[in-house]
């Protein structure tokens, strides 16, 4: 089982980057698990998001102790958050969601097939330009 921890703050996009991530896992034929734990549920406030991805039912809905990644939206490397500021990104969910996506062998189709399913239309052209950027596939 593949284990991914999202940190943030609340309004920054980790339980979307976690849902998509687990969207697009179960598309390309897996099974997957993302949740969120909230502290107080505000804007701002610190907050992670979970994202179990196997190749057989996940049955374990406990929090990740131990994670294979660690993506952290409050504090995200520079590279990610110079992409994000290029594309006019408010946050850079899903540029660490593309540039994770590429490490586990995740196809940009099925990223952008589980954007299409979650996120809101005025925000999906963007989104999906932005993992495919981060995945370095270009646009």
């Amino acid at each position: 089982m593949i284990q991914v921890l999202w940190k943030g703050r609340g309004g920054q996009g980790a339980f979307t980057a976690a849902r998509l991530l687990g969207a697009a896992w179960v598309l390309r034929g897996g099974y997957a698990l993302a949740f969120p734990s909230f502290g107080p549920e505000r804007r701002g406030a610190p907050m992670r998001a979970f994202t179990k991805l196997d190749g057989k039912p996940v049955v374990d809905r406990s929090e990740i102790i131990t994670p294979d990644f660690t993506l952290d939206l409050a504090n995200p490397p520079s590279d990610a958050l110079l992409l994000a500021e290029q594309l006019g990104l408010p946050t850079v969910n899903t540029v660490l969601l593309g540039k994770l996506a590429a490490q586990l062998g995740i196809e940009i189709r099925y990223l952008e097939q589980a954007i299409e399913q979650v996120m809101p239309e005025k925000l999906r052209e963007r989104n999906k330009y932005a993992v495919k950027a981060a995945a370095g596939q270009g646009a």
